[in-house]
This record gives C-alpha cells, structure tokens and sequence, in this order.
C-alpha cells in the first residue's frame, strides 16, 4: 500500500519511514511529494497548526487519490507568547531559511534570564484516506532555548532546542534518539493505528 506524506523534505520522509520500521508496521510505501505528478498546493493559512495539517493532507489525498499525511510543525517560545508558532518557517521572513530563523529568536530572547526560555516544539499530524475518513492528532515536546547553536543533526529550531531532561540540543542527538522524543515523532505515533489498518488491506 502506497502512503503520500505532504512534503518534500527528504528528514521528514527519513523520519516517518523510520518509525514505521521501528513499530513493525510492513507493506507500506511512504511516498513524498517529489514522487507524485505536482498538484496546486494550497497556502499555509490557517491560523493553527491543526488547520494547516488538515488542509495539506486534504489536498494531497483529493489530487493523488492515495492515502495522505500531512504535518504542521513548530516552536512555540514562552517569553514570545507561543510565537513564531504557526510562523516559524519564515519567522525571519524569508521561509524556509533556518540560519535566519535561529538568529533572530535567539537575538529576541538575548536579555531572557534562563529561567524563562522555556519552549515546546508542536506538531500536528493529520491522517486523510477519503470522505470522512480523516484524523488530526498533536504532539509536544517541552525543553528550553539555549544561548548559541549546537550540533548539526536535525533541521530549523533544533541546534537552539535543548530538550526537557537532557544537556544536549535536539541537533546533537541521533535520528533514532530524536525519533523516540521528539514532537514530530509522538505525532506521527498516534497515527500509527490508523497506518496499521492501512497496510491490512
């Protein structure tokens, strides 16, 4: 059974067929956006990370016609009221660019005592194989701001992100290490049940 995940980021799709692997979830071939005729996608517009998971999943399953997961992610800082939450890929206003991104949070955060860095990272998953047939789920994971980049694993926020219980950045942990903690990684989680009944079929 053939699986869409909406996105073109080679870690997310590394990740996703990961975890599959590692929950003995066989038969299913995860496909990225790469490997399917391009569609008109819509824009991130929605206010949540729910609503922008839901609308990609949607628009992928309506173009392809196959089974689709799609992802919102981001970090949410307390000392910023939950910003950039929904807008942390083009926090800095250019999407997509991470250096960009980590420099202006940690240059808003520089008079932040650390006490009061603490941040989650979010991800919502939603989970779309036809009418009615659809699922939004949410993870978390708490941790705090550092004061410079470390590691070079991971991708955006995670050279700035030290998880809860850890002296290390979210960058400087394995993939398999990230993938049992991380945010994206108890999203896609609670998918797995619905992913389960899907390579049954």
């Amino acid at each position: 059974m053939k699986l869409l995940l909406a996105s073109r980021n080679k870690k997310k799709l590394g990740e996703l067929r990961r975890i599959l692997l590692a929950e003995g979830v066989a038969g299913v071939e995860v496909l990225g956006l790469d490997d399917v005729p391009p569609f008109p996608e819509a824009p991130e517009t929605d206010p949540t990370f729910e609503g922008n998971a839901l609308a990609k999943a949607r628009d992928a399953f309506n173009a392809t016609g196959l089974p689709s997961v799609a992802d919102d992610s981001g970090i949410a800082i307390d000392a910023l009221n939950g910003m950039p939450g929904v807008l942390s890929a083009r926090w800095s206003g250019v999407h997509g660019n991470d250096l960009a991104n980590t420099e202006l949070v940690l240059g808003q955060l520089r008079d932040v005592p650390d006490e009061r860095r603490g941040a989650a990272f979010v991800c919502t998953a939603a989970f779309v194989a036809g009418p009615g047939v659809e699922t939004v789920v949410r993870g978390e994971w708490r941790g705090t701001i550092t004061r410079e980049p470390k590691g070079e694993n991971g991708f955006g926020y995670d050279p700035i992100f030290r998880p809860e219980g850890h002296e290390v950045t979210s960058a400087e942990l394995s993939p398999e290490e990230k993938d049992k903690l991380s945010h994206r990684g108890r999203a896609l989680r609670l998918l797995l049940p619905h992913l389960r009944e899907l390579a049954q079929r």
